[in-house]
């Protein structure tokens, strides 16, 4: 699989921050700085640093800059994770309702970078096809619209039930990938926006179609 300079350069930054190197609350260098270093386009930069937000390792403030987040902890708790179809059922009707009230939220506090982080998220699902990269990508854009509500808890919940419990692995047919698309886009839509009415409907409606086509 090829990685891109955007990917190699958050797991630099990454690293730099879980190692400590960059302390929480720290600001990153401006995207200028990061370009000359990395040797890279000022695009590859921007990219890092979505991946860096999608990871929970940084935050950007509007007219301000990036900045370092206290890495996620290593925990073995089992809270928020399911075994058994009556569990998955009930951890699915959770996830509904918090990202219902996600994406009405978003829809009231987004940002100008909140849009553009959702764009991009968007455009970059829709770019794959390998099962494994859909599925980080797919979580990958349900964290940015949790991140746009401004609501910590909400992204906090989110990432603690994580990528395996939520998103179902696509099955490689085409019309349902075209269907799931759409819903992420109608999502979006309704967000930027600044309709809360409808994102609430588009996420729930997306979310009760994904159970539907995992059980299909």
């Amino acid at each position: 699989m090829i990685v891109s300079r955007g990917e190699q350069i958050a797991d630099t930054i990454a690293a730099r921050i879980v190692g400590g190197s960059i302390e929480p609350g720290e600001r990153l260098p401006s995207e200028a700085r990061l370009a000359d270093e990395f040797s890279v386009s000022r695009a590859a930069v921007r990219e890092a640093i979505q991946r860096l937000q999608t990871r929970g390792l940084v935050r950007t403030r509007t007219g301000s800059g990036s900045y370092a987040l206290t890495p996620p902890a290593e925990s073995g708790d089992a809270w928020l994770q399911a075994s058994g179809s009556a569990e998955r059922a009930e951890l699915h009707a959770f996830r509904t309702a918090i990202e219902q009230e996600a994406a009405a939220l978003a829809a009231r506090h987004r940002t100008s970078d909140d849009i553009a982080v959702l764009q991009a998220a968007l455009e970059h699902l829709a770019s794959l096809s390998l099962p494994a990269e859909i599925v980080e990508a797919d979580f990958a854009l349900h964290r940015a619209i949790a991140v746009a509500s401004h609501n910590r808890y909400i992204v906090e919940s989110l990432e603690r039930i994580g990528a395996p419990a939520i998103v179902f692995p696509p099955d490689g047919a085409n019309a349902r990938g075209a269907e799931a698309a759409a819903e992420h886009a109608m999502v979006v839509r309704a967000i930027i926006a600044a309709d809360p009415l409808s994102a609430s409907a588009a996420m729930r409606a997306h979310l009760v179609s994904s159970a539907a086509r995992a059980t299909s």
